[in-house]
């Protein structure tokens, strides 16, 4: 019975031509989608732009950060999760969410999360789809919060600690196609800028120095050269632009003025504004409120409306 295959079934012959040829066009077809697999390390193949400035930052080619303390966050509509890239002053005085964590309770409610998905959901409802852009993304709490509704999110970050962290949301909240990430400081001109990093307290580094220390002038600043671009030379005229919000620690003059063309969109086409408006670290980078007002009025931004320290500016 050993032999019986071979006996009563007629061998395979490999050596005519049309055999051939369909094996040989089968390994060509395999050896090239392999190699077209491992010839793209881009985590964001959906995303090109020919003339584009700078590439979206490679998670996969980034530094692992360690240890990695996340946790999904309380009270929201859409649930998230992010990671944190300040611990704190372990042990004596560790970051409070890690507190609540020890405790069996989930990250407190960021209330940027809770705004964000409040005014994305409203225009879903009015039948609008488009790209969220995350100004000072920090670790992504206002980008994952848009990110897990369905929408594309573009963030700006230039601080390595909160981008790792910002590659490790992508991954627990499943939305590497949706974020395409920038390590960059948004301005409103094209090269390096020094840019001051608070140890401890890295939500706090800012262009300025002044307003980096403002709040914690005991931790340690470390003044760094990073890549600084306006918004202008990312954000293509045919991409259509729901919200943009703006958390830079008193530069947000500048990234407006670098998104001018953007911001001079017709009503209905123009994005929603999110911006923070602390008049003290305004004036540590030598602008002011009102001049911020003005400028947006001059674009169509007639209806200004302040929210704690945010402003909340459409057409």
């Amino acid at each position: 019975m050993a032999n019986a295959w071979k006996k009563d079934n007629k061998s395979i012959k490999l050596t005519t031509p049309k055999t051939l040829f369909l094996l040989i066009s089968t390994s060509f077809i395999i050896l090239t989608f392999f190699y077209l697999s491992s010839s793209n390390p881009n985590p964001y193949p959906s995303f090109r732009l020919s003339n584009f400035p700078i590439e979206p930052y490679n998670c996969y080619k980034s530094p692992q950060s360690h240890p990695i303390i996340a946790n999904l966050v309380e009270n929201v509509k859409y649930p998230f999760l992010f990671s944190l890239s300040d611990f704190g002053s372990l042990p004596e005085k560790p970051h409070k969410n890690i507190v609540r964590l020890l405790k069996g309770k989930l990250f407190r409610r960021p209330d940027i999360s809770v705004t964000i998905q409040e005014v994305l959901e409203k225009m879903k409802g009015e039948g609008k789809m488009g790209v969220f852009v995350d100004v000072g993304a920090n670790v992504g709490m206002a980008t994952f919060a848009a990110a897990v509704m369905g929408f594309r999110v573009f963030a700006f970050e230039p601080v390595l600690e909160n981008l790792q962290s910002i590659c490790n949301g992508i991954y627990f909240n499943r939305v590497d196609n949706l974020v395409h990430v920038f390590e960059a400081a948004t301005s409103d001109r094209l090269g390096n800028i020094t840019f001051h990093k608070v140890v401890g307290r890295l939500d706090n580094s800012a262009v300025s120095a002044t307003g980096a220390k403002l709040a914690f002038k005991s931790n340690e600043e470390i003044a760094l050269q990073v890549r600084s671009i306006p918004l202008d030379l990312i954000i293509p005229e045919n991409e259509p632009v729901l919200l943009v919000k703006i958390d830079v620690q008193g530069w947000e003059y500048h990234v407006l003025k670098g998104a001018k063309k953007l911001l001079s969109r017709n009503k209905g086409e123009a994005p929603y504004l999110i911006y923070e408006e602390d008049e003290r670290l305004l004036q540590a980078s030598n602008t002011s409120s009102k001049e911020i007002r003005k400028f947006l009025h001059g674009l169509g931004y007639t209806n200004c409306v302040q929210q704690g320290t945010d402003a909340h500016c459409t057409k």
